[in-house]
């Protein structure tokens, strides 16, 4: 069974899905040979779909192969709706484009990565479960946990010789035993606070419609209420998760680091001034600071004749 996907040009699939996976340790989000690979819920059960570009980054032409799992039709609709927002394929960069391109400092960058969007978690209790574990760790750390909580708790599709994990589900984190969470790595108060928000999804206590119709700073403020949720977290679930681009999550230091070296400021120079330029776009930052990384470790492909600076010694 195989569907196409719209959206307009220009759409960087490598770029947008190496920053979803953020590093290619993660067990859920494959970038595999020039393919996007990934297990989805359809209905009770679970599809492995492949999406490739059989056009360019210019001339985009994404199609989706379901390669394991047999979706009824009527359930295509809501699958090809995931996609879209995983890949954020219906928001338009050219905003951004143009302003990063108008900065002599983002230039390079944006030029290298013309065409990727800014990805999104498939849904609210995976934005909290790819959120919880990297608290107080490095970027490295909690990829490896979030990989191991995948391992314990998700269930799997076999295609040609290998296994593929879905994301775990909201109930089975939710009825799991604390211990068992805490042997992937998590400290007991981090395991407690995804077994709540995992029953609160569950239930249906928390909603991602609901708190998608508040303002920023409405859900902001909803989210920070909630255990073990401080503004860092909050932030990279509505960045992450709900796609408001108007967020860029405090007091992160990695993404202030990439940020800064993207920007040639001076280690300890604030960079608030720099951020709040860009508006409601100032979440892309994160995104280009994520990318720029990639680019010198060689993870991600530039569009064709262009080069961020000092990416010809990616890898030295």
């Amino acid at each position: 069974m195989s569907f196409t996907l719209s959206t307009r040009a220009p759409f960087h699939l490598e770029a947008t899905v190496r920053v979803l996976q953020r590093r290619p340790a993660n067990r859920v989000d494959i970038w595999d040979r020039g393919r996007y690979l990934r297990v989805l819920p359809a209905g009770q059960t679970n599809v492995l779909v492949q999406v490739r570009n059989h056009g360019t980054i210019e001339e985009p032409d994404l199609r989706v192969d379901i390669l394991a799992g047999a979706p009824p039709t009527v359930l295509l609709p809501a699958l090809q709706r995931t996609l879209r927002h995983v890949l954020g394929l219906d928001v338009n960069p050219e905003p951004f484009q143009q302003m990063a391109e108008a900065d002599a400092r983002l230039r390079p960058t944006a030029l290298a990565l013309r065409g990727m969007r800014p990805p999104r978690f498939a849904d609210l209790f995976e934005s909290f479960a790819s959120v919880v574990p990297f608290q107080q760790v490095s970027l490295d750390a909690g990829v490896a946990i979030l990989g191991r909580i995948v391992e314990a708790f998700a269930t799997t599709l076999d295609h040609a010789g290998a296994r593929f994990h879905a994301f775990p589900k909201a109930a089975a984190i939710a009825r799991a035993d604390v211990s068992a969470l805490r042997a992937c790595g998590l400290s007991t108060s981090k395991a407690q606070t995804l077994q709540q928000l995992a029953r609160a999804c569950d239930s249906g206590e928390l909603d991602a419609e609901r708190i998608s119709g508040m303002t920023t700073r409405d859900a902001l403020d909803a989210l920070t209420k909630l255990p073990g949720i401080g503004p860092w977290s909050a932030a990279l679930v509505l960045l992450r998760g709900l796609g408001r681009l108007d967020v860029f999550p405090p007091g992160d230091v990695g993404a202030m680091r990439a940020l800064g070296a993207l920007l040639h400021f001076p280690p300890g120079l604030p960079l608030r001034r720099a951020i709040e330029r860009f508006g409601e776009w100032r979440g892309y930052l994160y995104f280009y600071g994520l990318g720029e990384s990639l680019l010198r470790k060689g993870l991600i492909h530039p569009v064709a004749g262009e080069r961020t600076r000092g990416l010809s010694a990616a890898g030295t």
